[in-house]
Formats: C-alpha cells, sequence, structure tokens
C-alpha cells in the first residue's frame, strides 16, 4: 500500500498536508499560482494515483495558490502553435496518455473530493468541477480558453463534462464561444454548489470535510464510488475519441514553423 510519506514531496506543482485523513492538495508553481504547462500536464495524474492508492486518505481538498486556480498557461510549450515536428503520433500518445490519466485517475479517487477554486480557471476547469462539492470564490471564473479559441479540438474531456454540467446546448456554446462564467452564475447553473469570499473558501472546505469524516470510512468511499461511476463510464466511451480528433486536427491545421 502507498504510504503519504512516499509521494508528499514527489511532485514540484503540489503542496500536500494531510490531518486527521484528510489530504489538502494545492497546486503550484514555484510557491505562486500554477502556470499550465507540460510538468502539470504529468503531475496532476500521477499525483491523483498515488493519492487513490494511499488508503489513509478520506478527504481530499484542492485548491490553488494565490488570487487564481489555473489562469495562465505557459507560452513555451503549450501556448503557441506547434510545428507539425513536434505533433507527430509518437509526441501526441504521450499527451495523449497523461490527458488520459489527468482525468481517469481523478475519477478513480475512492473517497469524497471537496474543490476550493481560489479565483479564476480557464486552464482545465473540468478538474475542478469534477470533484463531488465545488466551492467557488466570488473571484472565480469559468472558462475553457486553450481548446476552440486557440484553434484546438475540445477533446479531452471538456466535450463530456461541460454539456454533461450545463446541457447540450448551453455546454457547446460554453466550448465553442470561449464564454466565461462567474461564480454566481456558475453557482445558478449549478456548476458550483457555494460561493465564498476568498477567506472563507479553505474553512468552509474544511468544515465540510469534518462533518463527511462522521461517516463511517466505506459509506464515504462507497459513495465516491456510486457517484462518479457514469462520469467514469462517460470518460471511457468518449475521452480516446476525443483526444485522437483533438491531435488530428491539431496536425492538419497547425503549419509548419
Amino acid at each position: 500500500m502507498t504510504q503519504f510519506e512516499d509521494y508528499k514531496s514527489k511532485y514540484s506543482n503540489i503542496r500536500m498536508e494531510r490531518s486527521d485523513g484528510v489530504l489538502e492538495i494545492t497546486f503550484h508553481t514555484n510557491g505562486k499560482t500554477l502556470v499550465w504547462g507540460s510538468g502539470p500536464h504529468s503531475q496532476l495524474g500521477a499525483a491523483f494515483h498515488d493519492i487513490e492508492r494511499d488508503k489513509e486518505n478520506k478527504i481530499v481538498i484542492m485548491t490553488g495558490t494565490g488570487d487564481a486556480f489555473i489562469e495562465e498557461i505557459d507560452s513555451s510549450t503549450l501556448g503557441k502553435r506547434l510545428p507539425r515536428s513536434e505533433i507527430e503520433p509518437t509526441t501526441w500518445h504521450h499527451i495523449y496518455r497523461d490527458a488520459k490519466r489527468l482525468l481517469m485517475d481523478l475519477l478513480d479517487i475512492e473517497v469524497p473530493v471537496i474543490a476550493a477554486v481560489n479565483g479564476p480557471v480557464n486552464i482545465h476547469a473540468e478538474i475542478a468541477v469534477l470533484s463531488d462539492i465545488v466551492l467557488a470564490s466570488d473571484t472565480a471564473v469559468f472558462q475553457d480558453a486553450p481548446h476552440v479559441p486557440n484553434g484546438l479540438v475540445p477533446g479531452d474531456g471538456v466535450h463530456v463534462i461541460w454539456p454533461h454540467l450545463l446541457g447540450i446546448n448551453r455546454g457547446r456554446y460554453f466550448l465553442l464561444t470561449g464564454q466565461r462564467l462567474s461564480a454566481q452564475e456558475a453557482l445558478k447553473l449549478g456548476v458550483v454548489n457555494e460561493v465564498l469570499a476568498a477567506t472563507e473558501l479553505l474553512p468552509r472546505a474544511r468544515q465540510l470535510a469534518r462533518q463527511l469524516l462522521k461517516q463511517p470510512p466505506l459509506t464515504l468511499r462507497y459513495a465516491r464510488v456510486v457517484m462518479v461511476q457514469e462520469l467514469k463510464e462517460m470518460m471511457l466511451k468518449h475521452l480516446s475519441h476525443g483526444l485522437a480528433l483533438e491531435g488530428l486536427a491539431a496536425h492538419e491545421y497547425w503549419p509548419e514553423s
């Protein structure tokens, strides 16, 4: 069985602390707000896998650092169009594999997951909204910025979760237009459960964790299992296809450098 000591300091973009079975994971880049790039892309799925294998974890709280959850992307790796030489099948396979692990390993965590969205999340917002409980700061904004607005097919799971959360027409509009949802709009649409001041966000997440810990461990574990089963089935059915089309369209559209 995986032990907390084995992985708590393993990932440069994730700070981990655990108390009484409540694992808090905080995304960051050099201690500041996480900048999305190849590091987080490969680390998060592996970290979720380690978290799932550690049976001492009873609740997971995930949050960001500073004033945003994930708002920026590393232009040196993912923020600019890649030359064809960098999106050949062998290279895309690495992206494909990490993208699958990112979401499937998150859904494989068999304890309740609480997201404390501390600010704007326009990069991989699906990570937050796939949580069982989604709390948002009143400064939070939800968007899928990297895909259609930047010439990419929205195929790495966002095509599954957003139409599921928003409804088929609103979800497609959200993805195709790059729509930005404020915290209050997200609350009205059922994307988040509560909107709080930034200073109240983590205290509320911890309060909810303590409330959940009053339940028997297997109740918590199996509640998570049954509640994410449909999401896992949808991802298994559609995620690989979406990633394949995303890679294919990128190869056709992006010109030689």
